[in-house]
């Protein structure tokens, strides 16, 4: 399985996978108007890897056979301070 990869022209850290190179006939109106202009970033060959940056490949693969394509978006960001203050309340 071959897929292409596009970096949102309006999110950071944010990419499409679809199947076929400027093909998104199966992606979403909204999610394409949110996502903005697609900037082609790689033609990836799924059955050659066993890992995928920060995405499931697993996951990748299913979203690709069953809605024809994947969304990653970048974790939510972390709270350090909350973090840092959770871990003195431990150490009481």
């Amino acid at each position: 399985m071959i897929c292409a990869v596009y970096k949102s022209g309006r999110r950071a850290d944010t990419y499409l996978f679809v199947k076929k190179r400027d093909v998104f006939d199966d992606v979403p109106e909204p999610l394409m108007a949110m996502f903005g202009t697609p900037s082609l970033i790689m033609i990836v060959p799924l059955s050659k890897r066993d890992h995928l940056g920060i995405a499931d490949i697993n996951k990748v693969k299913s979203a690709l056979v069953e809605q024809g394509y994947y969304l990653q978006i970048p974790p939510p960001p972390v709270n350090l301070l909350e973090q840092h203050k959770q871990e003195l309340a431990l150490k009481k």
